[in-house]
């Protein structure tokens, strides 16, 4: 999927009204996550508090009736690059730590992907990393007592 301008533009002026829902001067909100859901039919991009109140939407154009199959796997990977790009406003909101957003499906509200977390001092941009992390691990204790 080739981004558009526009649809960078549309999702990051999209991400920027979310964080001024939440400045940094308010009190912080007890939230957990701001979910953001997306429909591969319409196109649109609607991002909701822990308790389904609407913060904020738009209509992505370029995602109407897209038929992708890897579709939330690439608007994870545009949404996750936008979220690093705005970190400094996203890391400042007024929400409790920890906090993430998450994106799921708008039609089943299905989680897809975490998208970004915000944990104190602790930003994970891409759990995708961690993934494996136990296999990694016990594949070094095994290779150290070989050693042994």
């Amino acid at each position: 999927m080739n981004t558009t301008e526009q649809t960078l533009k549309q999702i990051g002026r999209a991400i920027r009204k979310i964080t001024e829902k939440f400045p940094e001067s308010q009190e912080a909100s007890l939230l957990t996550d701001i979910h953001l859901c997306v429909s591969q039919e319409t196109g649109e991009l609607i991002a909701f508090d822990d308790d389904d109140k609407e913060i904020t939407r738009c209509v992505v154009e370029q995602w109407i009736d897209d038929k992708d199959d890897d579709f939330f796997k690439h608007v994870a990977n545009l949404l996750r690059k936008i979220l690093k790009e705005n970190a400094s406003l996203i890391e400042n909101m007024s929400i409790l730590k920890p906090y993430a957003f998450v994106l799921e499906n708008k039609d089943e509200r299905d989680e897809e992907y975490e998208l970004y977390v915000v944990d104190g001092d602790t930003v994970i941009i891409d759990p995708i990393i961690m993934e494996d992390l136990d296999k990694d691990l016990d594949n070094f204790f095994e290779q150290l007592m070989k050693d042994i």
